[in-house]
């Protein structure tokens, strides 16, 4: 259920369905409107309220979104909101299940990124479009079926890359008339579209219960600028204007991320982001590998391969993970299947090679790296540029191992974990 003053739609004191075009399955009681279960062992729909008792801040334009699709978008449209706020360009970001798969801001593609993101070198690409082909790019396959968060208004171009995607939903501040109507075609009128006021401002104390416990504790409002980083500690001390801007985004990304958190961002979109494990060399791992699968994908050996005509993104998507992994014989085996001629083998010394031309990667992590393993480890996937809050009792060892690859670190003696 979502309730509070008049919060999406209102019907009157009588139950009622609402039949309208892309308003699937919201029962209209008042100022109730029941959402989708989360599964069938749920017997009642979620409850959504503003505790002060005021307006809720969204409007569903189309579809029914549940439980974790607003999750989703109000974790996302913080993230996009703080992105545009400290970097001035329009921002998107690509959520599953609770943390961010990409994050970007709107600067111009390359010819390679366009072909790596398949939108096509004559497409028309507006800055947010470009934020949110950048944030759908870097992890293809996280993202399939993501939930969209958009800075600013969404416009025709990019509601039309929008609905050549698998995607659950979007929210925006608004939608020009033309976008509005691209996507409510998605899902034959069934796509998620959730409009949210830019103004509204939350109370600044937040709630959570779990097992009929409430947790109180004050929101996190700490703001991240290029200040943020101007306690450097390693020998090397250059941080260059892009340097800044993408450990801005490393770390803006990490404070909506579920933790033990990392993420490697270079020009200005993330490209690996390791969320929710227990240990933060496993993160490191983690998104340093989606890190190296989202370079590679740019090499001759990926761009090159001969697929067939029929087959859909998700499927090519899928065909280069497994050809660029360790496992490409699977796809070299039954290359019938998406190809119209065998591939070469993409060899390990060839993703080597391939993987030693990736530099100038900035680094962030939700809080203090324990050991020098995990600089080890990112120094592989062309990190120049790591921020994180420090507070280990083997800072020296993790200062020393960035000093040995001349590595520029920024402590910040700051926690961003979120849960």
């Amino acid at each position: 259920m979502i309730y509070g003053g008049e919060p999406l739609r209102t019907g009157g004191g009588n139950p009622a369905r609402s039949k309208n075009k892309g308003e699937r399955d919201l029962f209209v009681e008042g100022n109730l409107i029941k959402a989708k279960k989360i599964s069938e062992a749920q017997e009642n729909g979620e409850v959504f309220r503003v505790e002060n008792g005021a307006e809720l801040p969204v409007k569903v334009l189309c579809g029914n979104p549940g439980y974790i699709n607003f999750l989703d978008a109000f974790n996302g449209w913080q993230l996009v909101s703080e992105l545009k706020r400290a970097t001035g360009l329009p921002a998107a970001t690509s959520f599953k299940h609770v943390s961010p798969a990409g994050a970007a801001v709107g600067l111009p593609l390359s010819d390679i990124e366009k072909k790596i993101y398949w939108c096509g070198e004559a497409a028309e690409l507006t800055p947010l479009a470009c934020a949110y082909v950048r944030a759908r790019g870097a992890d293809r396959m996280s993202s399939f079926g993501d939930f969209i968060s958009l800075s600013d208004v969404c416009d025709r171009e990019t509601a039309a890359f929008i609905k050549s995607e698998v995607s659950d939903g979007v929210i925006a501040p608004g939608y020009t008339n033309e976008a509005l109507a691209l996507l409510k075609q998605k899902k034959n009128g069934a796509y998620n579209v959730i409009e949210i006021d830019p103004a509204y401002t939350p109370e600044p104390l937040e709630r959570k219960q779990v097992f009929g416990v409430t947790f109180e504790q004050g929101r996190n409002e700490l703001s991240i600028g290029e200040d943020f980083f101007s306690n450097i500690v390693t020998k090397n001390k250059e941080l260059p204007a892009q340097a800044k801007i993408d450990l801005t985004i490393a770390m803006i990304t990490l404070k909506y991320t579920q933790s033990n958190s990392v993420c490697y961002v270079k020009g200005g979109q993330a490209i690996g982001i390791g969320a929710g494990q227990q240990s933060r060399v496993h993160c490191t791992r983690l998104a340093g590998n989606k890190a190296d699968i989202w370079w590679l994908r740019q090499s001759p050996n990926v761009i090159n391969l001969p697929f067939r005509a029929d087959i859909k993104r998700p499927d090519r998507d899928n065909a280069i993970d497994v050809y660029v992994g360790n496992e490409s014989q699977d796809i070299l085996d039954d290359w019938q299947r998406v190809f119209i001629e065998k591939p070469e083998p993409f060899t390990v010394e060839q993703k080597i090679d391939w993987l030693k031309r990736l530099d100038n990667v900035a680094l962030g992590s939700d809080a203090f790296f324990p050991f020098g393993d995990n600089i080890e480890r990112a120094h592989k996937s062309g990190v120049k540029f790591v921020a994180q809050s420090g507070g280990s009792i083997r800072d020296d060892n993790v200062i020393e191992t960035c000093d040995k690859y001349g590595i520029a670190m920024a402590m910040t003696h700051i926690r961003l974990f979120h849960h």
